[in-house]
């Protein structure tokens, strides 16, 4: 499974990066909303961990972002300053859970297999039968390509 992550503390950042590799995923770490962006507009990932308290554009902005550009990457906020107005800020863009530093490894890990098989079971439900002959979702390659051509014509829904 491959992970984003995006949060501006590196320390922590490389802590949970390695001990995610370890379990087994493929994590891309990003130290600013900015790179998390960047990073999501140039390869898919399966599943986003955000910071909501970053310098330059915040953890909110950064699920917009996302959302705009991979409309079905969940996205888990994890943050040290959490509250109920950012947990229901978040919510708005659909963010999959509210978690708050300190995180326990087990249940962030819990987490994000739970995001993915929720992103799993959309997937299944909002695209049509498999193709037959290849054994793909036309509908979710036609959706990615359509993805990829609104951002580099730089198109707004």
């Amino acid at each position: 499974m491959k992970l984003l992550f995006v949060d501006d503390e590196q320390t922590f950042l490389k802590y949970l990066a390695k001990r995610l590799v370890l379990d087994g995923f493929t994590v891309k770490t990003t130290f600013s909303g900015e790179e998390g962006v960047e990073a999501a507009a140039n390869q898919d990932f399966d599943v986003a961990v955000v910071d909501l308290q970053m310098p330059g554009i915040d953890g909110i902005e950064v699920q917009k972002r996302l959302k705009d550009l991979q409309p079905n990457l969940p996205c888990i906020v994890l943050t040290g300053h959490g509250s109920v107005e950012h947990a229901l800020e978040s919510g708005k863009y659909n963010a999959f859970k509210f978690l708050s530093k300190p995180v326990d490894m087990d249940t962030l890990i819990e987490t994000i297999n739970a995001a993915y098989d929720y992103r799993v079971q959309q997937e299944k439900s909002s695209f049509g039968p498999e193709d037959p002959q290849t054994g793909t979702k036309k509908a979710s390659a036609i959706k990615k390509l359509y993805g990829k051509f609104r951002k580099l014509y730089g198109v707004e829904k």
